[in-house]
């Protein structure tokens, strides 16, 4: 008996071994195919199962070094940094700060005077799944004035300003992407905690899980890849000023599938915070939303992503909690087609 129970042992070992294999070849194989017909996109790419990490890249860090980009290659994450805020947000509420169905009114800073229609209407919730129904930040325009820098002359008092002239919510319940509704959330904790979002995502997901390589404020490393705009043009970083947590943080694929298992494992302070963000919150025919979070469903599966596009990187993570595997994939171009395509082919090819 003893015989065949170590036997069984060695064959589930080989088994998973051998599948972890194939896992990593075909998507390296995806991963190379679209590098060679795009050989000035460089990427790199984390993924995830069963708790163990596999990494491919290709590509350069910029044009001057000819260094390659590997696992440790810093790129922005950009609106992925919003998943990181619900985390935060949804930590708040295991903490018992605040409810998910609380109204916004008294938690936001001084300054901010809510119009009489808005007053006891616009949930925690509303703000973090996108129906908060307020009116946002016009990025076209601040593109148009500032092409590398758009968010620099974007401060509190413009915040404020667009808030307390707001009158009506003319899409109250519908969804429709906010960068000032994050911006709004990151100000809440800032006032729930007494500290700065920096310090607070530090003290509850960038120290804890010792990510060394994810960036709040200094992004002049060595290691940082050079951003392209979609004609190949240079793209600086972006500085996101007071909307940090819409869009803030630079990472690399080590540390994101480092944030990944930490979401995945349910004893984890992130991981329970981040199975309340999986929640529904918002649905209609085209889409269904968490804290966050897109919530993607078929017979088989239930997909978690989140996209990011600065103006010089697209970015996307997205995960299976049931089946215990997810995905970083980070380019150095905005292309939000490419990443799309680089999603259909990884899920449809190998994880489906």
């Amino acid at each position: 008996m003893k015989t065949s129970l170590k036997l069984l042992a060695g064959l589930l070992l080989i088994s998973n071994f051998s599948f972890g294999q194939t896992f990593t070849k075909k998507i390296d194989s995806i991963i190379k195919d679209n590098y060679k017909k795009n050989p000035e996109v460089g990427i790199s790419v984390g993924f995830i199962n069963n708790n163990e990490a596999y990494y491919t890249a290709y590509g350069q860090l910029n044009a001057d070094t000819g260094m390659a980009i590997n696992k440790n290659s810093i790129f922005e994450i950009a609106s992925i940094t919003k998943i990181l805020t619900s985390n935060l947000i949804a930590q708040a509420v295991a903490e018992h700060r605040i409810k998910l169905d609380d109204y916004i009114d008294g938690f936001l800073p001084k300054g901010y005077v809510l119009n009489e229609n808005l007053k006891n209407k616009i949930k925690i919730s509303d703000l973090a799944s996108h129906q908060s129904g307020l009116p946002d930040i016009d990025f076209g325009k601040l593109i148009e004035q500032n092409p590398q820098q758009p968010l620099t002359g974007v401060n509190e008092e413009t915040l404020i300003t667009i808030i307390n002239n707001c009158t009506e919510l003319k899409d109250y319940g519908k969804y429709r992407y906010s960068t000032i509704g994050y911006t709004l959330l990151g100000q809440i904790l800032e006032k729930l905690y007494n500290k700065s979002y920096d310090e607070i995502i530090r003290k509850k997901i960038i120290t804890p899980l010792k990510m060394t390589n994810t960036l709040t404020k200094d992004f002049n490393v060595q290691n940082r890849t050079a951003g392209h705009n979609p004609n190949g043009g240079t793209q600086e970083f972006f500085n996101w000023n007071v909307t940090a947590p819409a869009g803030l943080i630079k990472s690399n694929t080590s540390d994101m599938i480092t944030f990944l298992k930490a979401v995945l494992d349910k004893k984890t302070a992130i991981g329970k915070a981040a199975i309340l963000t999986e929640k529904t919150f918002y649905k209609d025919k085209n889409r269904e939303m968490g804290l966050g979070t897109n919530i993607v469903a078929d017979d088989k599966n239930t997909i978690y992503l989140k996209s990011g596009d600065s103006m010089g990187q697209s970015s996307i993570i997205f995960y299976n909690r049931e089946k215990n595997w997810g995905v970083i994939i980070l380019l150095n171009q905005r292309n939000s087609k490419m990443r799309q395509n680089l999603l259909t082919a990884v899920y449809e090819t190998v994880l489906k």
